[in-house]
């Protein structure tokens, strides 16, 4: 038989194979099979905290000390862990990072900015930023997909919108200010904060919400905010001839964060998971400690796809690949669905592509709370698998 018909006999049978029926050895499982990019792995200590707290938290009212002294635990932390500067603050509000694009197109920008696209999050603030009426056309900064541009100084730019970690891609980039640059400059973390490292005087606000390093619940929006930043968003906020909705009025959920609260009623359970995250990083060594974990987590992956026959890194520069996202592309004869699939139907959920990505590949969160030897069983998985179709 020749090479081409061989080929085609294997392909025939692969149509008829029932993949759900493959089941992966157990010693080849990770032990925990979340690989999601958001909502992401939780930690058990941080469920079972919330049930112990339950009867005495979880129905209160968020105005009184019970509450707000969470919400201050969670604040104080955070100024720990990113080992903020004097004058910087945490904000936070309901809503997410969706929310915050829009509360930073009210309450940031003043004239125009310019941001870096390159991948679906990183475009959908600059669309935001456009279709305002009441600012300039924003500046546009674009590469393709895989790699990230990089910030220019202008003088017509008051905001440099910027994302540290594109969910969708798997490129991480460095904060830096742009040579020259006199603007704000304001991080899009939502997937890197907690997970990857930042000087906080190369920005003046960097924004993330929980559900992704923290391993808590979405709705509610976090920000490290520089004393310029916070002076920017009073004089903007309190102008007279600006118009700013109260939910999107930047300078109320400073003002409501400084006495630890919320302006509306926050969700009780993430700040209480939130809590306990931000402390489990602290009490094991901060930034280093959960950026570590993320590095060995993609040392691991990145290793196994360079050395692999068949997958390699999606992201070419390693300087640009994430530490928290890992995207792994699939040679064509080897179907990545199929392989999402058969690791779904044994428990190993959440590694399929990012969906307008629309290329042959897996990805993988390596987010603080996944365990580096989980990724490790993740990559001997996959082999098994593929070895199979």
């Amino acid at each position: 038989m020749c090479r081409g018909a061989s080929f085609q006999v294997a392909d025939n049978l692969a149509e008829t194979r029932d993949i759900s029926t493959l089941r992966i050895p157990d010693d080849l499982k990770p032990r925990d099979g979340r690989f999601g990019s958001g909502p992401s792995k939780t930690r058990n200590a941080s469920l079972e905290a919330l049930i112990k707290s339950s009867t005495s938290y979880l129905g209160t009212s968020h105005r009184q000390s019970t509450v707000k002294s969470q919400v201050g635990r969670v604040r104080q932390g955070l100024k720990e862990l990113f080992g903020l500067d004097d004058g910087y603050e945490i904000v936070l509000g309901n809503g997410g990072s969706t929310a915050f694009w829009e509360i930073a197109v009210c309450g940031l920008i003043e004239r125009r900015s310019q941001h870096l696209v390159f991948g679906e999050f990183s475009s959908k603030f600059a669309q935001s930023a456009k279709a305002c009426p009441h600012i300039e056309d924003p500046q546009i900064i674009e590469s393709p997909v895989g790699a990230h541009p990089f910030a220019v100084a202008a003088d017509d730019i008051d905001v440099y919108a910027l994302t540290h970690n594109e969910t969708s891609t798997g490129v991480s980039m460095e904060i830096a200010r742009p040579d020259g640059a006199t603007g704000l400059v304001v991080v899009d973390a939502t997937s890197a904060a907690g997970g990857l490292r930042f000087r906080p005087s190369e920005c003046d606000v960097y924004y993330f919400a929980p559900q992704k390093c923290f391993g808590g619940d979405g709705g509610l929006w976090l920000s490290a905010m520089s004393p310029a930043a916070i002076e920017r968003a009073n004089k903007l906020c309190k102008d007279s001839r600006r118009w700013v909705p109260a939910f999107l009025d930047l300078s109320i959920a400073i003002e409501n964060s400084l006495v630890d609260q919320t302006y509306n009623t926050p969700s009780l359970t993430t700040i209480l998971m939130l809590a306990e995250q931000v402390d489990w990083m602290n009490q094991n060594g901060g930034m280093s400690f959960s950026s570590g974990r993320c590095d060995r987590s993609a040392e691991i992956l990145y290793t196994w796809a360079q050395s692999s026959k068949y997958a390699t890194p999606f992201v070419s520069d390693p300087a640009m690949r994430s530490h928290v996202v890992g995207t792994i592309d699939f040679d064509d004869s080897i179907d990545a669905s199929q392989i999402a699939k058969v690791l779904r139907s044994n428990g190993i959920v959440d590694t399929e592509p990012y969906r307008k990505l629309g290329r042959n590949q897996l990805r993988i969160a390596m987010f603080p709370n996944v365990d580096p030897e989980d990724i490790e069983l993740l990559t001997q998985a996959i082999d098994w698998v593929a070895e199979r179709l």
